[in-house]
C-alpha cells in the first residue's frame, strides 16, 4: 500500500477529479465471470476458513466484510516466517509474505466457490503479476492460501476453468500456496476502509471494488460490514 508521496499525489488527483465532477477510477476493473463448475458442499460444518491475497489488504478486507455469510475478515500476512510478519518488514518484499486476508465464513450461507468468484471478479485483478495497481512487489501477489487439500483442488479447477473460458484478456497468474501460516496485521490496518473512507487511496482503488460487489453480486451484498472491532482477531 502507498507511502506518503503516493498519498500526496493521490490527494491531488482526487481533488482534481472531484473539482471537474469526474468519478474516481480504479486500476483494477471488475468483470462478470462464470461461477465455478465445481464447488464445496456445506455438509455439517458451520465455519470454514480461507486466506486470500490480492494486493493491498485494505481493499480485499473491505470487500469481504460486505459479503453475506462472512463471519470475519482479518488483514494480515501469509507466506513467510513468523519473525518477519510485520508491516515494516513485509513492505521490503524480501520476507516471502503477501498481504493477505483471513476469511472465516459459514459454508451454509456462502460457498468457497462464491468467495472465489468475488475474489477473481471484484477483489483484485488476477492477471497482474506481483502487483496490483500502484502497489508493486511480491508482497502484493495474487495468491490463495488454502486450508485444506479440497480447497486447493477447487481453486486450481476454477483457475483452469476461467483460463479455458478466456474470462480475462491475459492468463491468470494466481498461485496456490498450501501449508502457510497466517499472522494478523497490526491493529491500525484493521477495518481500514471503514475507518478511513475518504483517504485518497481508498477512494480511488478500494471503494470502487465495494461498489462493484454491490452491483455484480446483489444477493451476496450486506450493507453493514462485519468488522474486526466487533469480531476480534
Amino acid at each position: 500500500m502507498p507511502r506518503l508521496p503516493f498519498l500526496i499525489a493521490g490527494a491531488l488527483v482526487l481533488a482534481a477529479a472531484l473539482h471537474f465532477g469526474l468519478a474516481p477510477s480504479t486500476a483494477e476493473t471488475a468483470r462478470v465471470i462464470p461461477p465455478p463448475a465445481q464447488d464445496e458442499s456445506a455438509g455439517e460444518a458451520t465455519t470454514a476458513t480461507i486466506v486470500l491475497a490480492g494486493g493491498c489488504f485494505w481493499g480485499v478486507q473491505g470487500v469481504y466484510q460486505h459479503v453475506q455469510g462472512v463471519l470475519g475478515a482479518v488483514s494480515g500476512y501469509a507466506g513467510g516466517p513468523r519473525e518477519t510478519a510485520s508491516y515494516d518488514q513485509v513492505t521490503s518484499g524480501r520476507t516471502g509474505h503477501a498481504e493477505a486476508v483471513r476469511i472465516v465464513y459459514d459454508p451454509r450461507r456462502v460457498t468457497l466457490g462464491q468467495l472465489l468468484q468475488i475474489y477473481f471478479s471484484v477483489a483484485h485483478d488476477p492477471t497482474q503479476l506481483n502487483r496490483q495497481g500502484p502497489d508493486v512487489g511480491t508482497q502484493y501477489r495474487s495468491t490463495i492460501f488454502p486450508a485444506t487439500d479440497r480447497q486447493a483442488s477447487l481453486a486450481k479447477a476454477y483457475i483452469d476453468q476461467l483460463d479455458q473460458a478466456k474470462a480475462f484478456p491475459a492468463k491468470i497468474v494466481t498461485t496456490i500456496e498450501p501449508d502457510q501460516a497466517f499472522y494478523p496485521a497490526e491493529a491500525y490496518h484493521q477495518d481500514y476502509m471503514t475507518r478511513h473512507p475518504r483517504q485518497p487511496y481508498i477512494v480511488m482503488h478500494d471503494l470502487p471494488k465495494v461498489e462493484s460487489l454491490k452491483r455484480l453480486f446483489p444477493a451476496a451484498w450486506r450493507s453493514d460490514p462485519v468488522l474486526v472491532s466487533k469480531t476480534g482477531m
